[in-house]
């Protein structure tokens, strides 16, 4: 008998999570269910103490999948093509939900069997091996797995394909000639990087405004106790930031940009991903624990208002532009606590409008590149094409607000009693406007691609016009035209 006969006549059982699609279908499942509901997160442990069978169960059976919307591997999607057309008996053999499985082999068309879990029985590792044994015999079966569950499968296997390996899996590929049928190879520094965003950090800079303005921010404790604060607001922005992912993730697969982050892209796995997060969560409490206790309030208050953002806020037509706003103020807010500023309501005021402004060109940029049409709402948003002007309108106006709102400030008794030569920051007017009217002219020429306080923190231009007003602050605070 030839080797092609002989693979025809062997039945081909294959994973599903880590292996089939990139992710794990139950960790989506269970970010879909708390995103409906975000109490459903208080029943999780309870279910789980009844056993992982019911567990998996009470999750997959109150939630909905699109199986167009998982992450599949092209590699085993085309290697189960080729399979197919040989005539192999494919096997869906997965610990998921066999009526989740059900549905992404329909969606599919590759397979003639599917097995999955029930509410009584979990088919992981031993059980799934001695379901494929009583149904095909030893060695009579070849499997395509990609982790330490797996393993035990591939050693009850004739042959074994092993897909973007952990370590275990990996270890006995290498000792027993398991094929890597697919490897994206170890999670890098960048894909780390990626997940936590670390050019959003740029936004955390806002802290060190209060204490700019009030002409502190060189005393060493103000500096550390800043430092402090940025880390503390940088770590918990990133730990929120990978949450949002894993709640996103099938959204995510649908962007066309938004589909190569490190966990839509399946190069990080849910659960590693979480980790990160808490640890991220754990070095942020340690931090504020350091500072004023008035900062771990403010801190407390971005952390609930931003997961609130990420869980609803951002689905709500204007209500998210106005949390937006509201998150970049509340970095001045903690600026101010964590260095025991008086509050400035002037500042305030005037980052609510410009703030405001930055968040409605967000939502612009993301309409005018949308490839939708009228009446259809941008995915995971509450907006449509035709408030595109609407949004344009509003975002400039609440642009020139902030303007005016900073041109009272400059002429107010706080200003005359910080600096000697009030007068010469006036041009800071017409520096902000030109931030606020360069951004707006070309996200209306389709050429703006940024966050906009990314991009006003790393764009040339706008440092240049940064630098120039520090420079004239620095000027009117310590130049006395009266003793030359």
């Amino acid at each position: 008998m030839d080797a092609r006969v002989e693979d025809t006549a062997i039945a081909l059982a294959v994973d599903l999570d880590g292996t089939l699609i990139s992710g794990d279908l139950l960790w989506e499942c269970v970010f879909l269910l708390v995103r409906a509901n975000p109490l459903y997160a208080l029943m999780l442990p309870v279910w789980l103490l009844s056993g992982r069978a019911r567990f998996k169960h009470e999750v997959f059976s109150r939630v909905e999948i699109d199986p167009a919307c998982l992450g599949y591997r092209p590699e085993v999607i085309a290697f189960l093509e080729e399979e197919k057309r040989k005539g192999r008996t494919i096997v869906l053999a997965t610990a998921s939900a066999q009526d989740k499985a059900n549905q992404i082999a329909r969606h599919l068309g590759l397979f003639d069997r599917v097995v999955g879990s029930t509410v009584d029985r979990n088919l992981k590792s031993d059980a799934k091996r001695a379901r494929l044994l009583a149904d095909h015999g030893d060695a009579g079966f070849d499997y395509v797995g990609n982790s330490r569950d797996d393993v035990a499968i591939f050693e009850a296997a004739r042959r074994a394909y092993v897909v973007a390996p952990d370590r275990d899996a990996r270890n006995w590929a290498d000792a027993h000639g398991g094929a890597i049928l697919y490897d994206h190879g170890q999670t890098s520094l960048s894909d780390l990087a990626r997940m936590l965003r670390v050019h959003q950090w740029a936004k955390n800079v806002l802290i060190a405004v209060p204490a700019v303005l009030a002409h502190t921010i060189f005393a060493p404790v103000t500096m550390l106790q800043l430092a402090g604060a940025f880390f503390a607001f940088s770590f918990l922005a990133s730990a929120v930031y990978i949450f949002n992912d894993l709640f996103d993730l099938s959204m995510d697969r649908a962007h066309p940009t938004k589909r190569h982050r490190p966990l839509a892209a399946g190069r990080i796995d849910p659960p590693t991903a979480i980790k990160v997060a808490f640890g991220l969560i754990s070095f942020s409490v340690l931090l504020a624990l350091m500072l004023p206790w008035e900062f771990g309030v403010v801190l407390g208050l971005y952390f609930v208002v931003t997961s609130a953002y990420s869980l609803k806020i951002k689905r709500w037509l204007l209500l998210d532009v106005l949390t937006l706003a509201g998150l970049y103020t509340v970095r001045i807010i903690a600026g101010m606590a964590a260095v025991s500023a008086e509050p400035s309501y002037w500042l305030l005021a005037f980052s609510v409008f410009f703030f405001l402004s930055l968040a409605l060109v967000k939502r612009y940029v993301e309409l005018d590149k949308a490839t939708i049409s009228e009446k259809q709402r941008l995915t995971g948003r509450g907006y449509r094409p035709e408030d595109k002007e609407v949004i344009a309108q509003a975002g400039m106006a609440s642009g020139f607000s902030a303007i005016v709102v900073l041109a009272l400030y400059l002429d107010s008794a706080a200003v005359y009693s910080l600096y000697d030569q009030p007068w010469m920051i006036w041009p800071i007017c017409p520096l902000v406007l030109y931030l606020i009217m360069r951004i707006w002219i070309l996200a209306r020429r389709g050429e703006f691609n940024d966050d906009p306080v990314v991009f006003i923190a790393t764009d040339w231009r706008s440092q240049i016009m940064i630098a120039f007003g520090a420079a004239l602050m620095f000027g009117a605070g310590m130049v006395d035209f009266n003793a030359l």
